[in-house]
């Protein structure tokens, strides 16, 4: 075995020589730098409940409700995400036994199935947020419909991504159902 054959990965030098591809976050939607930013607020806050808790011995009172409030923005920001990749979790078993017709039906009502339901979701967050008019926080005097309204753009934006999903799968006449190697970059 020729040890030479493989890739070289010490420099002429002797020294160990590596470069980083350039990071292209051209792509990166928009959803994705919200949730970024709601998950580093969410870490900032958590580092923050722990320094006055465990250091200063005086806790900040106020960070484990916003904390909490934080996380379910993640979750429902982030979520997004899930949908534009169409990875959320499914069962493609029955999929690969079915006849080609009624799976490409079946993935199809699947698509419609999931924009009805962040459609209403959009709905039901809205009513909810009616309901609770001025509501306040338990802590800070801020009104809940602020929690309620991220949950409604997260759902508003999984909305929205449930459409591009459907036209993604219309157009190249598959959905990840049916050919779970496939993943939403493949035209």
């Amino acid at each position: 075995m020729d040890i030479d054959a493989g890739p070289k990965v010490l420099g002429d030098d002797g020294q160990f020589h590596a470069a980083d591809e350039a990071v292209d976050l051209s792509g990166t939607p928009v959803e994705a730098w919200l949730a970024l930013a709601l998950f580093w607020a969410l870490g900032l806050t958590v580092f923050y409940q722990f320094f006055t808790r465990y250091v200063l011995n005086n806790s900040a009172s106020w960070t484990e409700e916003i904390a909490r409030y934080l996380l379910i923005g993640t979750v429902f920001v982030g979520a997004t995400i899930g949908v534009a990749k169409n990875n959320h979790i499914q069962v493609d078993f029955f999929y690969r036994f079915m006849p080609r017709a009624l799976s490409r039906a079946m993935g199809l009502m699947v698509d419609v199935m999931r924009i009805v339901f962040f459609g209403l979701a959009v709905v039901m967050s809205w009513q909810m947020m009616q309901k609770l008019g001025s509501y306040k926080m338990t802590v800070i005097d801020l009104p809940m419909n602020i929690v309620y309204g991220v949950v409604m753009l997260g759902f508003a934006a999984m909305f929205v991504r449930s459409f591009w999903v459907l036209r993604v799968h219309w157009q190249r006449g598959y959905c990840v159902l049916e050919r779970p190697e496939s993943t939403m970059d493949d035209r």
